[in-house]
């Protein structure tokens, strides 16, 4: 008898070991890599409350649009720009790479369009053409994006450009990612709506947003996912459930794929722990984005 109960414990020590060994082996290989940082933030509070390299500097990829169109809404907010506001698209603008409207030099769209374009497609020529409208060229763009990431709070973070496309300078954390994710949605509560687009139709074609979550995970209403090959792919999260409002920021994914279940994994896991906090909204004056036919 006792030599079978010294058995079964060793078969169950054995178990226990090996899937012990197995999670040791998944976390190492999704923290050991070097562009990966993440971070889980309530935004009422701000508290962290999970964090994973979260100071550490990082390429931010497309995310970086979301500062681009936090200006954008300041402009319009400022009187500055509006809605039907003619964004000519240069010839730097027209040749940057892809992903693109390919619009041609010398062709231009209103603002709404362009805001559309940057939400769902992710458009790189997009981004440069309204730098230069507002600010004449995209580096003194870049210049305001970093001075309103140092009022905001965001005090390592550097643009060189409106769209995400890599530059060795511009680098980011996910603490930063959360605090900007947080800002816009309180500064303008109304335009951050713009960020829950699932779809954009434009010259007879239709762009899918790239933020998966809309439609695969409750209560996402944005905010922009990013790549390229210097951060891996990144995501940049909010979501709300019952009263609880989480920010989620993922830097470095293997996949697309793996990234928005890794995010996932995170959320739920923060979900399952929190309290429930009521969610404050900051009023603005501005109505609701149509969206375009």
């Amino acid at each position: 008898i006792f030599s079978h109960m010294l058995n079964k414990l060793f078969k169950i020590l054995t178990y226990v070991s090996l899937f012990w060994f197995a999670t040791v082996c998944f976390n190492n290989s999704v923290y050991a890599n070097s562009k990966y940082a993440s971070i889980i933030m309530e935004e009422h509070s701000g508290k962290i409350l999970y964090s994973r390299s979260a100071n550490e500097k990082r390429y931010p990829a497309s995310m970086t649009k979301v500062m681009t169109l936090y200006i954008i809404f300041d402009e319009i907010r400022k009187g500055k720009l509006n809605y039907k506001s003619k964004i000519v698209f240069s010839k730097r603008a027209a040749g940057q790479p892809p992903s693109k409207l390919g619009i041609k030099r010398g062709q231009s769209i209103n603002l709404k369009e362009a805001m559309y374009a940057l939400v769902t497609k992710s458009a790189n020529d997009v981004a440069t053409a309204v730098a230069e409208k507002i600010a004449g060229t995209e580096i003194n763009f870049a210049k305001r994006m970093t001075n309103t990431a140092k009022k905001l709070g965001m005090r390592n973070t550097r643009f060189m450009n409106a769209s995400g496309l890599h530059n060795k300078y511009q680098k980011s954390t996910a603490k930063d990612m959360a605090i900007l994710a947080i800002a816009i949605r309180r500064d303008f509560p109304t335009e951050y709506k713009i960020f829950n687009t699932k779809s954009f139709k434009w010259n007879g074609r239709k762009y899918n947003n790239h933020n998966n979550l809309l439609k695969s995970y409750y209560g996402t209403d944005g905010v922009n996912p990013g790549y390229i090959d210097a951060s891996g792919f990144n995501f940049m999260a909010g979501v709300e459930r019952k009263g609880i409002r989480l920010i989620g920021v993922v830097f470095g994914g293997k996949s697309g794929n793996s990234r928005d279940k890794h995010m996932i994994n995170l959320l739920n896991r923060q979900f399952k722990k929190i309290k429930s906090i009521p969610v404050k909204m900051s009023p603005s004056p501005q109505t609701p984005l149509s969206r375009p036919r």
